[in-house]
Protein backbone atom coordinates (compact mmCIF):
# COMPACT_ATOMS: atom_id res chain seq x y z
CA UNK A 1 0.00 0.00 0.00
CA UNK A 2 1.47 3.22 -1.18
CA UNK A 3 0.70 5.36 2.44
CA UNK A 4 2.00 2.55 4.53
CA UNK A 5 5.22 3.95 3.63
CA UNK A 6 4.38 6.93 5.85
CA UNK A 7 4.31 5.54 8.98
CA UNK A 8 7.73 6.53 10.27
CA UNK A 9 9.77 4.67 13.11
CA UNK A 10 9.38 5.60 17.36
CA UNK A 11 6.59 7.92 16.16
CA UNK A 12 2.90 7.18 18.21
CA UNK A 13 0.11 6.99 15.95
CA UNK A 14 -3.89 6.22 15.99
CA UNK A 15 -5.58 3.90 14.16
CA UNK A 16 -9.21 3.46 12.96
CA UNK A 17 -11.21 1.46 11.11
CA UNK A 18 -14.09 2.65 8.86
CA UNK A 19 -16.18 1.17 6.65
CA UNK A 20 -13.93 -1.82 5.73
CA UNK A 21 -10.68 0.65 5.35
CA UNK A 22 -7.86 1.25 8.32
CA UNK A 23 -6.75 4.50 8.83
CA UNK A 24 -3.53 5.83 10.72
CA UNK A 25 -2.83 9.42 11.77
CA UNK A 26 0.13 10.92 14.08
CA UNK A 27 -0.84 10.73 17.82
CA UNK A 28 -2.35 14.84 18.14
CA UNK A 29 -2.71 15.45 14.31
CA UNK A 30 -6.62 16.07 13.68
CA UNK A 31 -9.09 13.27 12.53
CA UNK A 32 -8.73 14.84 9.03
CA UNK A 33 -5.22 13.78 8.67
CA UNK A 34 -5.63 10.95 8.88
CA UNK A 35 -4.55 8.39 5.83
CA UNK A 36 -5.63 5.39 4.38
CA UNK A 37 -2.93 2.23 5.32
CA UNK A 38 -4.86 -1.02 4.28
CA UNK A 39 -7.88 -2.57 3.84
CA UNK A 40 -10.06 -5.50 5.60
CA UNK A 41 -11.56 -8.01 3.30
CA UNK A 42 -14.58 -10.53 4.26
CA UNK A 43 -13.10 -14.01 3.92
CA UNK A 44 -17.22 -15.08 3.82
CA UNK A 45 -17.97 -12.44 1.50
CA UNK A 46 -15.19 -12.71 -0.75
CA UNK A 47 -16.24 -16.80 -0.74
CA UNK A 48 -19.84 -16.23 -1.06
CA UNK A 49 -18.98 -13.69 -4.12
CA UNK A 50 -16.93 -16.17 -6.04
CA UNK A 51 -19.63 -18.40 -5.41
CA UNK A 52 -22.13 -16.88 -7.00
CA UNK A 53 -19.84 -15.67 -10.42
CA UNK A 54 -19.20 -19.38 -10.55
CA UNK A 55 -23.05 -20.30 -10.58
CA UNK A 56 -23.80 -17.66 -13.15
CA UNK A 57 -20.81 -18.67 -15.36
CA UNK A 58 -22.24 -22.31 -15.27
CA UNK A 59 -25.88 -20.97 -15.88
CA UNK A 60 -24.75 -19.01 -19.06
CA UNK A 61 -22.09 -21.92 -20.25
CA UNK A 62 -25.57 -23.67 -20.12
CA UNK A 63 -27.79 -21.23 -21.73
CA UNK A 64 -26.05 -22.04 -24.97
CA UNK A 65 -27.48 -25.56 -25.45
CA UNK A 66 -30.59 -25.00 -23.73
CA UNK A 67 -33.39 -22.60 -25.12
CA UNK A 68 -35.80 -22.30 -22.15
CA UNK A 69 -32.58 -21.03 -19.54
CA UNK A 70 -31.43 -18.89 -22.38
CA UNK A 71 -35.01 -17.46 -22.81
CA UNK A 72 -34.98 -16.57 -18.89
CA UNK A 73 -31.67 -15.40 -19.56
CA UNK A 74 -32.64 -13.13 -21.90
CA UNK A 75 -35.71 -11.96 -19.91
CA UNK A 76 -33.30 -11.48 -17.00
CA UNK A 77 -31.42 -9.36 -19.47
CA UNK A 78 -34.25 -7.37 -20.35
CA UNK A 79 -35.59 -6.46 -16.66
CA UNK A 80 -31.98 -5.15 -15.50
CA UNK A 81 -31.68 -2.67 -18.56
CA UNK A 82 -35.18 -1.76 -17.92
CA UNK A 83 -34.47 -0.85 -13.80
CA UNK A 84 -31.17 0.98 -15.32
CA UNK A 85 -33.34 3.28 -17.16
CA UNK A 86 -34.13 7.16 -16.07
CA UNK A 87 -37.67 6.78 -16.37
CA UNK A 88 -40.24 4.44 -15.04
CA UNK A 89 -42.23 2.30 -17.38
CA UNK A 90 -45.68 2.55 -16.36
CA UNK A 91 -47.38 -1.27 -15.12
CA UNK A 92 -50.56 -2.12 -16.44
CA UNK A 93 -51.52 -5.53 -14.88
CA UNK A 94 -53.57 -7.94 -17.69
Amino acid sequence: MENAGRLEPGVGYIYERANGVVYARRMGDPPGQRFEIGKHYDRDELFDNIQEQKLWDEIHRAARTNPALQDALDRVKLVHALIQQDYTVPHHPV
